[in-house]
Parts: structure tokens; C-alpha cells; sequence
């Protein structure tokens, strides 16, 4: 039995959600995945996947066994990779576009270590909330927050953010607290624009999910200035737990309906179907996903 192709595809089932994802971004059978899942857990004795009607979930096991199953793929595939090219080193320019919310505070510092391990590679990174046409744009390589858009196009799932709704004190002394997502509808909210619009807020509720589409009188891509908008009492804002967290803890902003977690909103690494994620491209998307698996804003759970 070849164990490492059961491990890579569980490791896809992982990323993508689902097995017919996995299948998707490997190319085979959605049986062909299901029956490799179920001889590695075989194998292991042990559930790695939960399967229910609802979808798949990931085991506590399964976790702990896909953090370490995505070093060793990672390894695995940087050897080969060095192999291919005749045992010298990735080489050339890579053209990743990466959401600004994203860009600075944890993309930009983490690259140093990619690019001390690999001298002969160039990396030049776009940063933008506007949406990007890979082949158009010659984009390599792209990171993006949110459901798959292009089902044309290879997506990795590597990371999520957690969202949070909060408000000043004093927009809620002025307007009250809402207790349900459905309140928002009679709030002032303050919705952040990717890739030109703003997106639904939806809310965990026990095993289902609530969605609104907010109403705003001020809206912008500049997640700064969602930022400075909600800490000025203007609405109500959701956006990344990390963005908000200084504020809360000092009481300048409050976070709301606790009963209702907003749902986590995935990281994806995106690549055209004619390039896949091979070589150098397929490095950097390791590297990126290690990166991820350290930080607790954006590791997946």
C-alpha cells in the first residue's frame, strides 16, 4: 500500500473541505481519494476524518497528524523539486499577489527565510484588495481570503481568518447592543470591500448558518480605515479578531454576539490550471503554509 499518496491526498481533503475538492486539486477520482483516506486510517487504527451529512470535520488526531504530514510533504517536495532541475537550485521571478490585510503584518517579514534558503529566486509581491486575473496579469501565484471564485483555477486552503464583530462604547450607548445577527440589519455597520465589493457576514448558529448582507453609508477596501471607523463610534465593523484585539482588551471597543461566532473565513493559495503548484511556485506555497501553521491568527482549527 502506498501510504505517502494517502497522506498527500488527506492532507488535500484537509485544505479543500471535502474529498470531491481534494480530488479536484489532484486530478483523480473522488473513490480514489475516499478509499486512500480510509486505508491511512486503516493503517493508523485510528479516525482521522469525521463524515457526517452535514460534511467533514477534522479529528483532534487529525489535526495533530496533518501538521506534521504537511512538513514532511513540504520536505519531501523540495527535495524532488531539486532533483528535477538537475540538483541546482529553483531559479527565476515569481509574481504573487497577496490581500493587503494580509501583506504587511504577516506575508512581507516571513519571506526572508524563503528567500535566504533559495538565493536564486525573486519574489515580486503585489499587495492589493482588488481582485486579479492570474493569466491576464501574469500572476504565479495568488493568496486570497474567501470561497474559491474560478473553479478553473488550483486552490490549496492554507490558513483562515477569524473574524469578530465589535463597536465603541459609545455607538452602543447611542444605539443599543445588538443581540442577534439579524439585529444588524437596524445598525450603522461599516463593511469591509474586497475585490471591489463587500461580502455577507455570516454567523455560526449550532450546526447552521446565519447570513446578512450589511447596509452601509461608509464604506472602503482600507482595512485601516475600518479600523478608524468603528474606534470613532461611526458602526459597527467586522474584520480580523488580531485587528481588533489591542482595543478590546483596553476597553476602547466591545466585542458582540458572542452566542453567534462568525464563521471562519479561509486563506487559499491559488494557482492557474496550466501552471498547478509545481517547482519553485510550489515551494513558496509550503513555505507560506509553514509560516501559517505557526501563527495563531490564521493557522487552521
Amino acid at each position: 500500500m502506498d501510504h505517502l499518496r494517502g497522506i498527500r491526498l488527506f492532507t488535500r481533503v484537509v485544505e479543500a473541505g471535502s474529498f470531491a475538492g481534494a480530488a479536484k486539486v489532484e486530478d483523480v477520482a473522488q473513490s480514489t481519494v475516499s478509499k486512500e483516506v480510509a486505508a491511512l486510517e486503516g493503517h493508523l487504527a485510528t479516525q482521522l476524518i469525521r463524515r457526517s451529512s452535514r460534511g467533514l470535520s477534522i479529528t483532534e488526531t487529525g489535526r495533530e497528524y496533518y501538521d506534521f504530514a504537511v512538513g514532511m510533504l513540504a520536505d519531501l517536495d523540495a527535495v524532488e523539486a531539486r532533483v528535477r532541475s538537475g540538483n541546482s537550485a529553483p531559479r527565476g521571478r515569481i509574481r504573487v499577489a497577496v490581500p493587503l490585510v494580509l501583506s504587511s503584518r504577516f506575508i512581507i517579514p516571513h519571506l526572508g527565510g524563503f528567500l535566504d534558503r533559495y538565493p536564486e529566486l525573486t519574489l515580486d509581491v503585489e499587495a492589493s484588495e482588488q481582485y486579479v486575473n492570474l493569466i491576464e496579469d501574469g500572476i504565479d501565484l495568488a493568496i486570497r481570503i474567501g470561497a474559491q471564485r474560478d473553479s478553473s483555477l488550483m486552490s490549496r486552503q492554507i490558513g483562515v481568518l477569524e473574524p469578530e464583530v465589535v463597536a465603541s462604547p459609545a455607538y452602543l450607548d447611542a444605539h443599543g447592543v445588538p443581540q442577534h445577527p439579524d439585529d444588524l440589519r437596524r445598525h450603522i455597520c461599516l463593511p469591509f470591500m474586497f475585490e471591489g465589493s463587500s461580502k455577507a457576514w455570516r454567523f455560526r448558529d449550532g450546526d447552521g448558518e446565519i447570513r446578512m448582507t450589511p447596509t452601509a453609508r461608509l464604506r472602503t477596501n482600507d482595512a485601516d480605515g475600518v479600523h478608524a471607523a468603528v474606534r470613532a463610534g461611526l458602526g459597527i465593523a467586522q474584520g480580523p479578531s488580531w485587528m481588533f484585539a489591542e482595543d478590546v482588551a483596553a476597553g476602547a471597543l466591545v466585542p458582540l454576539l458572542a452566542d453567534y461566532t462568525p464563521s471562519l473565513v479561509p486563506i487559499r493559495a491559488i494557482t492557474s490550471a496550466n501552471r498547478r503548484m509545481t517547482g519553485a511556485i510550489q515551494l513558496l506555497v509550503d513555505h507560506l503554509a509553514a509560516m501559517i501553521r505557526e501563527e495563531p491568527h490564521l493557522r487552521m482549527r
